[in-house]
């Protein structure tokens, strides 16, 4: 099971936390983890070419486990609200899709919300 646990600071989504496999089927065959992995990249490439903002994130080779993490999704460290707004939009968007995705495959995703300050996660 592949547990994704998203990060709220203030109401604001700014980051996510991937951990395990999920196990739907035999690597390269693993629709669900195919479906994790593309939207994970989408959010990185995203935030990092089209808003260019920073991303900080750390990804382990060995399990899969990644963790994401935006400054700029926080009113506070953004150059611009809309930047804000649209970087926050897609991790709370991703979230949403996920919740979506439980619905058929909960035996392999879970998913959490964690209200904590950035500082607490980030190097």
């Amino acid at each position: 099971m592949t547990k994704v646990v998203f990060y709220k600071q203030n109401g604001s989504y700014y980051g996510f936390h991937e951990v395990g496999h999920a196990d739907y089927a035999e690597e390269g065959f693993d629709i669900v983890c195919s479906a994790l992995s593309a939207m994970t990249m989408l959010i990185v490439n995203t935030v990092e070419v089209v808003w260019g903002a920073d991303v900080n994130y750390d990804f382990d080779a060995d399990s899969g486990d990644i963790k994401v993490t935006v400054k700029e999704a926080l009113p506070e460290y953004a150059s611009t609200d809309e930047k804000q707004y649209a970087i926050s939009g897609l991790f709370e968007g991703y979230f949403y899709q996920l919740m979506d995705m439980i619905e058929d495959y909960g035996d392999y995703i879970d998913v959490e919300v964690e209200e904590k300050p950035i500082k607490s996660v980030t190097k």
